[in-house]
């Protein structure tokens, strides 16, 4: 097995400028380790509310920013030492697909410019012919109609349309990763499941793995084998999704669970905690940083930082709740995507082997 692309133990800070570096720091990812393997592609979800790391764990990523501690690796190799003809080839092979598809576009330019563009900067076709086989590949498989999708501007396509013409332009690219963030935040209820459907054919029928950001945590169970739920940077829970979503085993994670509208007017959502702590820069904070808003709070809570606990084989927790459980080992995302894989492949032997 090995590892494409590698998170180890990443933190990013910003802030801490001013005119004598006093400022406030905001540490927007804090000790994150994450690994995707190449050889056994799966959609892990990281999931949080807004202001909790997500989308800067997705930068760090992509390459677009540079950790502040710990290291990114390609292929085994440190992001930083990456040879011109290497981050190109990284450019390729991690894709992502943005929240607002409208912004993705020129207004002045047709669709099908989105499509010319990355086939010509890694000339990836010969002739024209091959050029336009490629398009109409790619758009048929996230179910578009080529004839009905090129030759239009932007705004003559619906927003639903916009995002799978963005995941066709990442699948033309052959990509090893997509990081979608929020991909279907902005589409129709009734466009999401399309969507989702054409990002899950892409991890299952073309080798591709997922990074699926998102706060939605009904959506993440549907297509997700793995996910990671943040807060204040920070990984407060991580596991399988059959093993975190139905028994969620951090208090945040359960209020965020809680927080699911359920189809019943009798059921009521229950009353959330108030924020403490949001003027307090995240260096200062001792203790969980969760500590202010949870229902299951300690003293010790306040002046203790929660290592993480690991709760059966497929679910971990960073929570002093768990201390008396043995402390996770620091590679553990790749422990739960091997578990998951192989669990899917002996299912997939025992179907064939029962036709």
């Amino acid at each position: 097995m090995s590892a494409f692309l590698e998170l180890d133990h990443v933190t990013k800070t910003f802030g801490g400028g001013g005119l004598f570096g006093g400022g406030s720091v905001t540490v927007a990812v804090d000790d994150v380790s994450l690994t995707i393997d190449e050889s056994e592609p799966s959609i892990t979800t990281v999931a949080g509310e807004s202001g909790s790391g997500k989308t800067t764990l997705a930068r760090l990523l992509l390459g677009s920013t540079v950790p502040s501690g710990g290291r990114m690796l390609y292929r085994g190799k440190d992001f930083t030492r990456l040879t011109r003809r290497e981050r190109r080839t990284f450019r390729r092979e991690v894709q992502p697909i943005f929240q607002d598809p409208f912004e993705s576009y020129n207004p002045f330019y047709k669709v099908d410019h989105v499509l010319d563009a990355p086939i010509k900067n890694f000339k990836l076709a010969s002739s024209s012919a091959e050029k336009a086989r490629m398009i109409e590949d790619a758009l048929e498989m996230v179910g578009l109609v080529p004839e009905e999708t090129l030759g239009r501007f932007p705004h003559q396509l619906s927003g639903g349309q916009r995002q799978r013409v963005m995941v066709a332009r990442a699948l033309l690219l052959k990509p090893r990763v997509i990081l979608a963030d929020e991909p279907v935040s902005m589409v129709d209820a009734s466009l999401r499941a399309t969507i989702l459907d054409s990002i899950r054919r892409l991890n299952r029928e073309l080798g591709i793995s997922v990074v699926y950001i998102t706060h939605d945590l009904t959506t993440a169970y549907q297509i997700s084998d793995n996910i990671m739920v943040m807060y204040r940077g920070t990984v407060v829970e991580a596991g399988t999704v059959d093993a975190v979503i139905p028994s969620p085993q951090h208090p945040y994670t359960q209020l965020l669970i809680e927080s699911i509208p359920q189809p019943d007017p009798k059921n009521r959502w229950g009353s959330e905690p108030p924020q403490q702590n949001w003027e307090i820069t995240d260096i200062k904070i001792t203790g969980c940083k969760f500590a202010d808003r949870c229902p299951a709070v300690m003293d010790r809570c306040h002046t203790v930082r929660p290592s993480q606990y690991l709760i059966g084989k497929q679910q971990l927790a960073t929570c002093l709740l768990h201390e008396d459980k043995g402390v996770a080992d620091p590679d553990v995302t790749r422990t739960f995507q091997t578990e998951q894989q192989a669990i899917a492949a002996a299912a997939a032997n025992f179907a064939a082997s029962n036709v």
